[in-house]
């Protein structure tokens, strides 16, 4: 059996389509079914059932799945171990995080690696999703959660406060909300329901029961966006909102109790690659500018 059949019949489990599947492999979809059909020929055995979900595992294919996932760690592990005696800065290094840390910190950090790195291309790609650098998902990954794989090097890079903002067009409108009144007569941007663990039903420590929760957005940049134009009040990290002239700090001496934590992380095989280190350096360099700005 050949590696890029294992490779296929992962990638159609992870994304549930062909089309899914042949994003990932930059093939067709095409090709794609027509190596699961031969695949399963070969084996005799019925891979995958297509259902309105898209395409689920057999009993068959859930045991081959153990076997795959296996062979994929091996050739994962392989690939860096080779690659971290590679002395060469250029080549490919994916890179994930939010798009507001991209904004303020990744692009940045690209840009300034451009002029002296002109053969290291970095792959950007913005989620909230955690990713799987076990996986090679990613090389590096900017989260805003600490993870807790003892495989991984995890390094913080920055840590502020969280505090609760509306802009001054909106508090022309509206006025100051009044503590112990829930936000009554007022509009709230809020994070949809498990973009971060940090959302407890309160903002500034207010219960907000009784206010208008306009928008939920799936990240900072966004939640930005709508208190910047006005819409609404909401929670920002100090470093997107303290330097705006438009937005006012709302009771200043509240703060939500869990910070903004930013953590970058990558997989041990891979801290000595030159062209991964390249990249961490320029991103921690970006950081704290970033931290000096503030200062």
């Amino acid at each position: 059996m050949e590696w890029d059949d294992i490779r296929i019949f992962l990638a159609i489990y992870q994304s549930g389509t062909l089309r899914g599947a042949g994003r990932l492999l930059g093939v067709d979809q095409t090709t794609v079914g027509r190596r699961i059909s031969a695949l399963e020929a070969r084996l005799e055995a019925k891979l995958f059932l297509r259902s309105n979900a898209g395409y689920v595992l057999t009993a068959a294919g859930e045991d081959a799945l153990v076997a795959a996932q296996a062979m994929e760690q091996v050739a994962v592990s392989f690939q860096r171990r080779a690659e971290k005696h590679d002395g060469r800065v250029s080549g490919e290094v994916r890179v994930t995080t939010t798009d507001a840390i991209a904004a303020h910190f990744v692009i940045p950090a690209i840009d300034a690696l451009r002029s002296r790195c002109s053969a290291l291309r970095v792959v950007l790609s913005t989620t909230t999703r955690l990713v799987d650098l076990g996986r090679r998902d990613a090389d590096i990954a900017i989260r805003t959660a600490r993870p807790e794989n003892s495989d991984l090097i995890v390094r913080k890079l920055a840590k502020w406060d969280v505090g609760l903002y509306a802009s001054r067009r909106y508090l022309d409108r509206h006025g100051l909300p009044q503590p112990g009144q829930a936000f009554e007569g007022h509009h709230l941007a809020i994070y949809q329901p498990k973009v971060t663990q940090n959302q407890d039903g309160t903002l500034g420590g207010e219960p907000v029961t009784k206010g208008n929760v306009l928008a939920e957005l799936d990240s900072s940049l966004m939640l930005s966006d709508v208190v910047r134009s006005g819409l609404a009040i909401g929670e920002l990290p100090t470093y997107l909102a303290d330097n705006d002239p438009d937005l006012v700090r709302i009771w200043p001496e509240r703060k939500r109790a869990a910070p903004y934590e930013v953590w970058l992380v990558l997989h041990a095989d891979l801290a000595r690659t030159a062209r991964v280190r390249a990249v961490v350096d320029a991103i921690v360099a970006a950081f704290k500018a970033q931290a000096g700005q503030l200062a």
